[in-house]
């Protein structure tokens, strides 16, 4: 009677370090928003609230020309000029509060009555008062990226934005669009999940192939069929990433493409855990080796669970922190003798080596 196969137990590996900020994208259409206070900061929030959908009430006694003139040509929600100081009771029910309020006590009260009715708070430029900020903007709508610096550097915050700004090209918005009407349709071809990401992981390398065209039914037509033809076979991938070195820096770009479209990963113990922020959120991370530290399992039980898991359909990077060998070798073997795709990718600058 045969031993029972032996496979590492999966090791928790943090996905993410600690956040001075949590980013959201926040659905405003059709909700209220309480802006009270003047002047040129207040008209830019004002304007950047209504061009994400939100009906913006302004409470400002004497309201400035710019915030009037933003007023009138609001680029999306309305913006409705109250001329008369805020009240406690305009909180109730708005989505969010913004104040441009210079003086110390105001703030503080407005602050204190947005708390009260259980609205969320920012107050420009005072960020103790505030329960959210507004970072440095990439629009290229309904692609949207947001920088935040936590207040410490908004310039640079804003220069890094001017960078983005230059490499992403606008036909970016019309690929999201497109990914916005075609999503319904995927969800409803009946793919397995795994199909349903290859889908969009093709999408994706379109898009950045052919940014400045427009997208066309065929190209949906291609990629579902592409996506069909997949989920047929039913069998993953296995990807070894041989990082001799482990400064997450060094990854080459192919190793950084190979964790971002796994489902699985599979950590050599003597390899950096910095590694996996390149890998995208939702994959599974798993601590393999032999070192005391290391959850249990020895290089051979990795072999055969790098195995089990292509089999069962999932895409696996298996990160290698030395030598190809052994155990590694076979499952190399044994996979492309089941028909499963296997890919040798450089961790970092370097040859790939094969003992023997």
């Amino acid at each position: 009677m045969s031993a029972p196969e032996r496979r590492p137990a999966p090791a928790h590996v943090s996905r993410m370090a600690a956040l001075a900020r949590l980013p959201i994208f926040l659905a405003l259409a059709g909700k209220r928003v309480v802006v009270a206070g003047d002047g040129a900061p207040v008209a830019w929030k004002a304007e950047l609230l209504s061009a994400a959908g939100a009906e913006v009430d302004v409470f400002a006694e004497r309201p400035c020309e710019e915030l009037r003139a933003v007023a009138a040509q609001a680029p999306h929600g309305a913006i409705r000029l109250q001329p008369r100081a805020w009240q406690a009771g305009d909180l109730r029910g708005a989505a969010l509060a913004v104040g441009g309020l210079d003086d110390e006590a105001q703030a503080q009260c407005f602050a204190a009555a947005a708390h009260t009715a259980g609205v969320p708070v920012n107050l420009i430029d005072k960020p103790a008062h505030c329960d959210f900020s507004f970072g440095a903007i990439v629009n290229r709508s309904p692609l949207v990226i947001g920088i935040s610096t936590d207040g410490a550097a908004p310039v640079f915050g804003q220069a890094i934005r001017a960078r983005l700004e230059t490499m992403l090209p606008r036909g970016f918005g019309r690929w999201a669009d497109a990914a916005q009407g075609w999503r319904r349709r995927v969800q409803s071809a009946r793919l397995s999940l795994a199909a349903r990401h290859r889908f969009w992981q093709a999408f994706a390398r379109l898009a950045l192939a052919h940014p400045d065209r427009e997208p066309a039914p065929s190209d949906f037509d291609a990629l579902m069929s592409a996506s069909r033809r997949n989920d047929a076979a039913g069998i993953g991938t296995l990807t070894l990433i041989c990082a001799v070195c482990s400064d997450p820096e060094l990854l080459t770009l192919r190793a950084v493409r190979a964790l971002q479209t796994s489902d699985v990963i599979l950590i050599d113990d003597r390899v950096s855990p910095d590694i996996v922020d390149f890998a995208r959120r939702e994959a599974r991370n798993m601590r393999v080796g032999n070192t005391p530290h290391a959850a249990s399992g020895t290089d051979d039980d990795t072999g055969a669970l790098a195995i089990a898991l292509t089999k069962s359909g999932k895409r696996v990077a298996w990160i290698n922190g030395g030598v190809i060998r052994g155990r590694a070798e076979e499952a190399i073997a044994a996979c492309r003798a089941a028909g499963i795709a296997v890919e040798i990718v450089p961790g970092v600058a370097g040859d790939v080596r094969l003992a023997g």
